[in-house]
């Protein structure tokens, strides 16, 4: 997590300095993301929440997704990813949505993805989709490189 607050330091002082907020739905970064952004003083004037939506009981419940809105689309996706995005963002009426969705390891998820496979996404005044592929079993590490490269996406955005 020590690698991952630097980062949320520059995304924090970008949405404090533009008085923006961010909501954050991630799966198998576990939470990390939202702690990344959290272990920033001062987090409660742009973060409002997040979600951990690891199941399809999570994301009906959580993200308010039926099964019905997922025909075509299958989890740890692109698509998947930007539905998050944007539906977290809708949730909690902020001006960025981001997203995380994969398969952390040891073994590959049941869609075919191997471990270390993750799809990333911004909603809100920039768009954006990205997909991961680590090549590691290493669950621990890949969270942490998924949150990571989620975070910096989101940097990136709020950089332009």
């Amino acid at each position: 997590m020590k690698d991952l607050v630097p980062i949320a330091e520059q995304i924090a002082a970008r949405l404090i300095e533009r008085h923006q907020t961010i909501s954050v739905a991630e799966s198998s970064t576990g939470g990390l993301i939202s702690a990344a952004l959290l272990a920033v003083p001062g987090a409660s004037a742009y973060f409002l929440g997040g979600a951990v939506v690891y199941t399809r009981e999570a994301r009906r419940l959580l993200m308010d997704i039926p099964d019905g809105a997922m025909k075509g689309i299958r989890s740890a996706s692109e698509p998947y990813a930007q539905l998050l995005a944007s539906r977290i963002r809708e949730r909690f009426s902020s001006d960025w949505g981001l997203s995380e969705t994969g398969s952390a390891g040891p073994t590959g998820n049941r869609y075919g993805d191997a471990a270390g496979h993750s799809c990333m996404a911004i909603a809100g005044p920039e768009q954006s989709v990205r997909t991961l592929e680590t090549g590691s079993a290493d669950r621990p590490a890949n969270m942490q490189v998924f949150a990571g490269a989620a975070l910096k996406l989101l940097l990136e955005n709020l950089s332009r």
